[in-house]
């Protein structure tokens, strides 16, 4: 039997549909360092929800990491955006990085709501599903001034900034069914603040009551009854259709108290005029096709920040360069001028100690060669020295055994005195022998000394 092929249905809907269209678009660290609370923990989360597919859903910050660590490991993953949140004496804080040569914003958070609080005080809940999150959202700056030469420059950096952390809008090859989602960024120039928002895209019938629209979409999510699960609408205490459309507002039906609140009439028909588009291409929903008319809404779905620029610094965390805007310290032009060109000393220094280490780095590698040589050039004179030791001993040796051999030789075919005779008498000699001293009577005979066994040259 084949094996079955597995499809992967859990990949990001940009890649998964297109591989090659992942090149180029701005991917985002969202982390959290130092002691934080649950509340701002949470918050790191959500803007992690926001960013996606784009982002890292799963990355776990240590408590031993630093925020180098993350600077040194952006790159080599692609990521250019590093959003880091951090709380301080005054308020929460987040620094927005530009990988990897900078420039770093600093914001001070002076309001937040999480996802799960707007959700919970919104009238019409939603239950978000992981479909939403597949694509990247639209993004809309509002209110922000025209770039122009009265325009401040720290305002032109905060938009570019905000526009380079999300995909860039293509309408021409943008697909309807893949907005879902908008990201909102409001600069209020009253407060000086910017208001970040997020909403949830949904397309209703135009122009009919909210009976009808609940007919044509279906029982509500929050209902109860036993049939909201399959999509239908309950009707079973109604005696006829006619009675749950025609019902005059506020008029008392079979489930309810009579009351219907000015929300509710207000919404009673989804959206105006103003409101209405034609949809250019099937959307997402039932009988949402191409061509017919629909009202558009923006839910907002979390979080929500307002943040206040602080500080705009050339660089990276720990090289920093110059500050090119701060929100409370003012200098002059003499103070600027002389800040760069500490700026500039301190930079061209460490440009000599980087090539003072690169030399030192060098050096030491070409010792350490010249050393591994010296070494390998020691050991290969050892053994040669050992060859030739060798080979001079094997030719001492073959020498004494030769001549060895001749003296043996000798001694058998010369005079046969010096031989042993067990049958010849002892002289007189032996006596005097035995005057002069003891010891010698005491000795054993030594035996004759053996020949030694050698290889004769053939």
């Amino acid at each position: 039997m084949a094996r079955r092929r597995k499809h992967r249905t859990h990949l990001k809907g940009g890649v998964a549909s297109n591989p090659g269209s992942a090149e180029g678009v701005p991917k985002s660290f969202v982390i959290k360092h130092g002691q934080v609370g649950s509340s701002l923990a949470q918050l790191v989360r959500d803007v992690r929800k926001v960013m996606e597919p784009n982002t890292a859903s799963r990355l776990r910050e240590r408590a031993r990491n630093k925020l180098r660590d993350f600077l040194t490991m952006a790159p080599a993953l692609g990521v250019t955006h590093l959003l880091a949140f951090t709380l301080t004496d005054v308020a929460p804080s987040l620094r927005i990085v530009r990988l990897s040569a900078g420039p770093t914003l600093s914001f001070r958070v002076e309001r937040y709501s999480l996802t799960k609080d707007i959700i919970n005080a919104s009238r019409r809940a939603r239950s978000m599903s992981t479909v939403e999150y597949l694509s990247p959202p639209l993004l809309v700056l509002a209110s922000f001034p025209p770039p122009s030469p009265t325009t401040p420059p720290h305002l032109t950096l905060m938009m570019k900034t905000f526009q380079s952390m999300f995909p860039p809008l293509s309408p021409h090859t943008l697909s309807l069914s893949s907005a879902r989602r908008v990201v909102l960024v409001h600069y209020n120039a009253d407060r000086g603040t910017v208001d970040f928002r997020h909403y949830l895209i949904t397309v209703k019938p135009y122009g009919v009551s909210k009976r009808i629209r609940r007919i044509l979409e279906g029982a509500p999510a929050k209902s109860s009854t036993a049939h909201s699960h399959t999509g239908t609408l309950d009707l079973g205490n109604e005696k006829d259709v006619a009675d749950f459309l025609l019902r005059k507002k506020g008029e008392p039906g079979p489930s309810s108290d009579g009351y219907e609140s000015a929300a509710s009439s207000a919404s009673s028909v989804a959206g105006d005029d103003a409101d209405a588009v034609s949809l250019a291409d099937d959307y997402v929903g039932r009988n949402n096709k191409k061509g017919t008319k629909r009202a558009v809404k923006l839910d907002e779905i979390g979080p929500r920040m307002e943040l206040r620029l602080i500080k705009i610094v050339e660089g990276v965390p720990g090289k920093e360069g110059g500050v090119l805007y701060h929100e409370f310290v003012k200098k002059t032009k003499a103070e600027i001028r002389a800040q760069k060109a500490e700026h500039a000393a301190k930079e061209k220094l460490r440009q000599q100690r980087r090539e003072e280490q690169e030399k030192n780095v060098q050096r030491k590698k070409m010792a350490q060669e010249a050393k591994k040589g010296k070494k390998a050039g020691e050991e290969r004179d050892e053994e040669d020295v050992s060859e030739d030791e060798g080979a001079d001993g094997s030719d001492h040796g073959e020498e004494m055994a030769s001549g060895e051999e001749e003296d043996y030789s000798d001694g058998e075919g010369g005079d046969e005195e010096g031989d042993w005779d067990e049958d010849e008498m002892i002289s007189e000699g032996e006596e005097s022998d035995e005057e002069s001293g003891s010891e010698s009577e005491d000795e054993a005979p030594r035996p004759p000394p053996k020949k030694l066994k050698t290889k004769s040259k053939r």
